[in-house]
């Protein structure tokens, strides 16, 4: 390839490509070789790069870019485009014409973006660094579980175990491994259940500390799928899914052996570097696009996060501060939501320094998500996959002490053919699945999908691993909450504490994240529809009236503790926040009136009863 040495944006765009062609294509200014080809009149380099291949071919302009980077480890699809794709060739010349008539400011805009010199950018920093991000989120979600699980799921649980693997059982007889595949078909005692969690809080540990990680997240992977598939409506978080379809691309990010080293891992595929990035943007775009599409209205006028903080699930004291802020404020920030969610995803796959700023938005946006309300895990999640907009320079510089750890990738060796080719396998199944059937019906509805590719969502839908998102797409305006209180003479009710929902008027909101207390969350579920859309929930009173301990533990405060009462009714009360004057006046930040009864009044009768109780 032959170029005017003269331009500085030719020989900084000449280094890249030098760089991605790695020998394959010789580059040389005119003014040394351009009298060795007479049959290229001397002012067309002052215009446009000339290729001439070993044949004697000459091509110039965009063509003979896309030739010279066909040469490139798995750039050939580039030259494909421009020969096949119609009114791609027309479209790039004319992109190239523009770009030599104006290369001063280009060759401004390319070293913003790109930086003075040009290097090839590496990631063995950032699969280990993301590595440990996911081990420590793997050891919080067990960590979570196992404080709550034997109250939610065991056998004197809400919703136990045993009957949801029998439910399944029924239905679908031989086939329920396959639609609930579950290290739980192995056994489902209280003892099982947390040994589970304490098995994964190991492997977490294991993963942290780089030792073999790959089989440590294919078990992490699938006991957290266990719990999905057997946790019931407390399993059935966005969360929960985003952290199994990002472990279980961890297992293809991670090194191989026992305890891999920086200094001899195999490069991190490409192809899962693009699976993170595009779930992130799912993550993000879905959740944008689910708020334009659900038609709510108080999306669309811009009052959504007027409610936002006050209605949410679990709320913080900063969410109380946030809700006092001016109307103008609430709708400026909501249009900077949309603009966050919708625009800056496409960021993530531009090139060099635009990737920064979409890093640099999106996670401004998760972090004041977790000071103004508590979604477990997720923004955890999510600023991990934001990781996958950096590189490994930049993480030198961020983190000299990090850095230190790391050696020249030069000469690493790469990953088997076999592994390359489950890559691949993987990735051609999880794009396609991902633009037809969860992207393209943002654009476009009803979309009649043939019966292959509803087959193969099928297939692989029991495995939680490749998702759709979108959270909050229509808002609540109003926050009604269940209060359960119990009698012995049906005359005085005393009320039970929940650990994290609202309450105790002049209890403030409290941080709980990354930790899900399940139950606390489901009650905001529950009350925004009828108990009879909530079979669990009078199976939450009746073990509260038979004093279960591991259902009791999920809460904060029995007023019954020598022995459960006779009745337990469940009111609704409607909660506001306070104001700075009512908070000063009487420290609370709540009020609230009440709203009626959610369910009937229970008392057992005397078979269901425990011992010592009339």
């Amino acid at each position: 390839m032959i170029y005017d040495g003269d331009c500085t944006f030719c020989r900084y765009w000449v280094s890249r490509w030098s760089s991605a062609t790695r020998g394959r294509v010789e580059y040389a200014p005119s003014q040394e070789v351009g009298k060795h080809f007479p049959q290229i009149p001397p002012e067309i380099f002052q215009t446009s790069v000339q290729l001439v291949e070993t044949d004697g071919k000459v091509y110039e302009g965009a063509e003979g870019v896309f030739r010279a980077l066909a040469q490139a480890p798995g750039k050939r699809w580039t030259l494909w485009l421009y020969e096949k794709l119609p009114g791609f060739s027309s479209l790039t010349e004319t992109i190239y014409r523009q770009v030599a008539e104006h290369r001063h400011q280009f060759g401004l805009v390319s070293r913003w973006i790109w930086g003075t010199e040009y290097v090839e950018p590496e990631y063995f920093l950032l699969r280990r660094l993301f590595l440990i991000c996911i081990g420590i989120i793997y050891f919080i979600a067990f960590l979570s579980l196992w404080q709550q699980v034997v109250g939610l799921i065991g056998s004197r649980g809400i919703v136990p175990l045993e009957e949801t693997l029998k439910a399944y059982e029924l239905r679908f007889g031989a086939e329920r491994f396959q639609v609930m595949p579950s290290v739980f078909w192995l056994g489902s005692s209280d003892g099982f259940l947390e040994g589970l969690c304490l098995a994964g809080m190991g492997l977490s540990l294991l993963v942290l500390a780089g030792i073999s990680p790959v089989p440590a997240l294919v078990l992490l992977w699938f006991f957290y799928l266990s719990f999905l598939g057997g946790g019931n409506v407390f399993m059935a978080f966005q969360w929960d899914t985003l952290l199994l379809e990002t472990g279980f691309l961890a297992i293809f990010l991670a090194p191989g052996g026992i305890r891999p080293r920086l200094s001899s891992e195999a490069k991190p595929s490409t192809l899962i570097l693009f699976l993170y990035r595009l779930l992130l943007f799912k993550v993000i775009f879905s959740s944008g696009m689910v708020k334009l599409l659900s038609g709510d209205e108080s999306w669309r006028n811009l009052t959504a996060l007027m409610f936002h903080y006050e209605t949410q699930p679990l709320t913080t004291w900063v969410g109380w501060y946030a809700h006092q802020l001016p109307g103008w404020f609430q709708k400026f920030s909501v249009l900077g939501v949309f603009a966050i969610q919708l625009l800056v995803p496409f960021l993530i796959f531009a090139p060099g320094r635009l990737k920064w700023l979409a890093c640099f938005l999106l996670s401004f946006l998760q972090i004041l998500i977790m000071l103004t309300g508590n979604y477990c895990f997720f923004n955890l999640l999510t600023l991990a996959l934001c990781l996958f907009l950096l590189d490994d320079a930049t993480f030198k510089k961020l983190m000299p002490w990090f850095a230190e750890i790391s050696a020249t990738g030069v000469g690493r060796k790469r990953e088997s053919q076999f592994k390359q080719f489950l890559v691949s396998a993987v990735a051609v199944i999880i794009i396609f699945i991902t633009f037809t059937i969860q992207l393209l019906p943002l654009a476009i509805r009803d979309i009649d999908y043939p019966d292959p590719v509803l087959s193969l969502y099928e297939e692989v839908r029991p495995f939680r691993s490749v998702n759709n998102y979108g959270l909050f797409a229509v808002m609540t305006t109003s926050r009604p909450e269940i209060i359960l209180e119990g009698s012995d003479d049906f005359k005085t009710w005393k009320e039970y504490a929940f650990k994290w929902k609202p309450g105790d008027l002049n209890r403030a909101p409290g941080f709980v994240a990354p930790h899900q207390p399940r139950l606390d969350w489901q009650m905001w579920f529950a009350v925004l529809s009828s108990y009879e859309r909530n079979p669990w929930f009078l199976r939450f009173m009746v073990r509260v009236l038979q004093g279960s301990e591991a259902v009791i533990s999920l809460l904060d405060h029995n007023p019954f503790p020598d022995k459960p009462p006779r009745y337990l009714r469940a009111v609704v009360y409607e909660y506001r926040f306070t104001d700075f004057t009512e908070k000063k006046a009487t420290g609370n930040w709540w009020k609230r009136e009440p709203k009626g009864m959610y369910a009937p009044v229970l008392n057992l009768p005397a078979g269901l009863r425990p011992e010592g109780t009339s």
